[in-house]
């Protein structure tokens, strides 16, 4: 195969050279692609498991060193960080989805299933720089892309329960216990796909849209959230 693209985009978007760039390769190869294709030996799977790890470590060690906040808090803040929304968003912007490897079936599957190869190549993209260029250069490119986002989370609260936020704002600001209406359900039966409103009394608060109605809540709450931090400013 040809290695250029996987060679250019470590020189252009990471900005240095593996290596062995058959570890970046590796990292962007999901499993569906080594079952369609006999000759390619290995997927992302093993790196996305060393990645995993190593996203924690540097977390964990950047919040430690940087917040003086309970364990909880800190769990809470570091899931925000590292959740599949976040590494997948993380991916998107380094623009590396055309180098993903994966079968035709999984090519034509669901944007959802598509972020999630996203959040996974990424954490093994972060396993293949630490294998390949160490640990300092794998927490460079954490910080660069994973890190820097803290500031947004701290001041969105996205690090908490959305569903409990939302309702402690609306208890306080409005003195109404929120409630969430079914707006839409659409899809067939094996990828569903629902809209529900948050209401205050009768405002709309917020909208969200997912696969399942909690996934559809916990999205519209995080809009009522939001819409509450406008009021506080």
């Amino acid at each position: 195969m040809d290695k250029t693209p996987y060679v250019e985009f470590a020189k252009n978007k990471l900005g240095f050279e593996f290596n062995n760039i058959d570890l970046l390769v590796t990292a962007l190869t999901h499993r569906s692609y080594v079952n369609e294709h006999k000759n390619a030996h290995e997927h992302n799977e093993r790196l996305e498991f060393l990645g995993d790890a190593v996203l924690e470590l540097v977390s964990s060690d950047f919040l430690y060193r940087n917040y003086n906040e309970p364990e909880g808090i800190m769990t809470a803040v570091r899931a925000a960080l590292v959740r599949t929304e976040s590494i997948g968003a993380a991916g998107h912007e380094l623009g590396y989805a055309p180098l993903v490897r994966m079968s035709k079936g999984e090519k034509l599957g669901s944007e959802r299933a598509h972020d999630v190869i996203l959040a996974d190549c990424f954490e093994a993209v972060i396993g293949a720089i630490y294998l390949d260029q160490g640990y300092e250069t794998a927490r460079e490119f954490i910080d660069k892309h994973i890190l820097v986002k803290i500031d947004t989370v701290l001041e969105e609260g996205t690090w908490r329960d959305p569903k409990s936020y939302v309702q402690e704002l609306a208890q306080k600001i409005d003195g109404i216990t929120p409630v969430y209406k079914t707006l839409k359900e659409e899809g067939p039966d094996h990828d569903k796909k629902f809209t529900v409103g948050l209401y205050v009394g009768n405002v709309l608060k917020g909208t969200g849209v997912g696969h399942s109605k909690q996934e559809a809540q916990t999205a519209a709450a995080r809009e009522g959230v939001k819409q509450y931090k406008k009021i506080k400013k």
